[in-house]
This record gives C-alpha cells, sequence and structure tokens, in this order.
C-alpha cells in the first residue's frame, strides 16, 4: 500500500535558498516571493503583517486601516479575561515565558475572545447578501437575553454591562470614516443601526471582523490575527505583575465560593 502521507512538509509562504556550501544554512528568504532584506528596506511591519496572511502588499488605504485597528486592539485592559488571567500567571510567580501563552489561551475564548471574531466572520459570509436591517429585525424577534449584562445579538454585536459598549461605538466610528472600509463593515453598520435601539452594538470582536472580512482574510486567520494584535498588552499587564508580590491581586474570601454538589 502506497504511503499516503506526503514526503516533506510544504508552504507557499516562505522560501529559503541556500548558501553554495551548505544545503541548511539559507542566504536568501523570501515572503510570497519578496526577498525579506528588499521588504524591510521599503516596507513597514504593518505591510508585512498584511502580505505574511494575505499573500500580497496592502495598498495605502488597507495599511492605514490595519494599522489603526492594531493600535486600538493592542491592549484589551485589565479587566479583559485574557489580560486578567495573565496578571494572574505574572503576580503568582508563574514562568515568566508562559505568561503570554496562557493570556493567548484565554483569549481564544468565544467571549470577546477569538472564537467570537471567527464567528462573527461566518455571520458575515452568511448574511452578507441579505437587507441588514430586516436580519437585524429578525435577530431581534428571537432575542432572549441570557444574561443581566452581557449578551449578543449576533457574534461580535451586543451589550457590555447592560448598555452599549461605549469605546467599540467610537472605534467603529472612527474607523468607518477610512476609504478601506468596505461592504461587510457598512453592513455590519447598518445592522447595528438597527440594533443599537436596544443598546446591542459593536464590540471589538464585531469590529475585527468586519475588517478581517473586507481584506478577503479567511475565518481562521481573522481569528489569529485578534489574538496576535491583543498579545502585546495582555503580555504588558502580565509582566507589570510579577515585580509585585502575590497580595497585590484581590483573593476571594472563602465564604464566597459555591461549591455546587
Amino acid at each position: 500500500m502506497k504511503n499516503p502521507f506526503a514526503d516533506k512538509a510544504t508552504t507557499a509562504i516562505w522560501q529559503e535558498t541556500p548558501t553554495s556550501d551548505n544545503p541548511y544554512n539559507a542566504q536568501f528568504c523570501r515572503l510570497h516571493g519578496y526577498e525579506l532584506f528588499d521588504v524591510a528596506k521599503n516596507c513597514r511591519y504593518v505591510d508585512t503583517l498584511f502580505l505574511l496572511f494575505k499573500g500580497e502588499l496592502p495598498d495605502k488605504h488597507q495599511s492605514e486601516l490595519l494599522e489603526q485597528l492594531m493600535i486600538f486592539l493592542i491592549n484589551p485592559g485589565p479587566r479583559h479575561p485574557a489580560t486578567r488571567a495573565a496578571m494572574n500567571a505574572g503576580v503568582s510567580k508563574s514562568d515568566h515565558a508562559h505568561i503570554l501563552p496562557i493570556g493567548l489561551i484565554a483569549m481564544g475564548g468565544h467571549h470577546l475572545g477569538s472564537a467570537e471574531v471567527e464567528n462573527a466572520m461566518h455571520f458575515l459570509k452568511n448574511h452578507i447578501r441579505s437587507n441588514p436591517t430586516e436580519v437585524a429585525k429578525k435577530q431581534l424577534l428571537a432575542f432572549i437575553p441570557e444574561a443581566e449584562g452581557d449578551n449578543r445579538i449576533a457574534p461580535g454585536i451586543g451589550s457590555r454591562f447592560a448598555s452599549i459598549d461605549a469605546y467599540a461605538a467610537r472605534l467603529a466610528a472612527h474607523l468607518g470614516t477610512f476609504e478601506a472600509t468596505g461592504k461587510a463593515f457598512k453592513w455590519y453598520e447598518a445592522f447595528v443601526g438597527e440594533t443599537s435601539k436596544k443598546n446591542l452594538s459593536w464590540l471589538n470582536t464585531g469590529i475585527a471582523a468586519a475588517v478581517f472580512f473586507d481584506f478577503g482574510l479567511g475565518a481562521r486567520e481573522g481569528a489569529g490575527l485578534f489574538q496576535l494584535m491583543s498579545a502585546p498588552g495582555i503580555l504588558a499587564h502580565g509582566l507589570e505583575q510579577t515585580h509585585k508580590p502575590i497580595t497585590a491581586m484581590p483573593l476571594i474570601e472563602d465564604e464566597n465560593y459555591v461549591i455546587e454538589k
């Protein structure tokens, strides 16, 4: 029986040209066909990141929009579950090399995490050809709040602490002025125009999903990029706590724990 597995791993992302005297030593490295030294001389980091995941360089407007999104996603803040996980790891004196992975695991979740970005991109793909206002009305008719504070009318669209997420709404309004925002962003914008009447509006996950969708990225790539863009803040908060005693973080008293049998 013929072995069904490939003889070697392949990638369309990266090419290495070996030196003349050692086949394992790279002389040139190409990222989607571009020699990396040429990229370093002529491109910014944001352009290189776009090239890495999309396979082509962004135009000026795409580059501007992606850079703005990266700036606003750089720090989820100390109240985000992913940041709090990293902070707890840091203050408890876990190996500092493990702080970021611990935080990113939490950032992979469905609540304000990369899984929600992925679901939002699937939602956009399934509904982008429909009228956003009509879809919103149908979603509202079927909407049953699951919690007092945070609810979702659609992936990436919902409430924070029983109110519209004011900061996310500001970010959406800001990014909406950029020329590279496309059909998906405008679709969610119209959708939110209806749902915001019920205090259900933009979340950062929905904003990121719409931008990634308009860039032509896949849902898996969008989810991963959301984690990547949030990583600096997660790491910074976690490392900050490594310099503090363990008593610097709150400890819930025993009587506040509920053990269900």
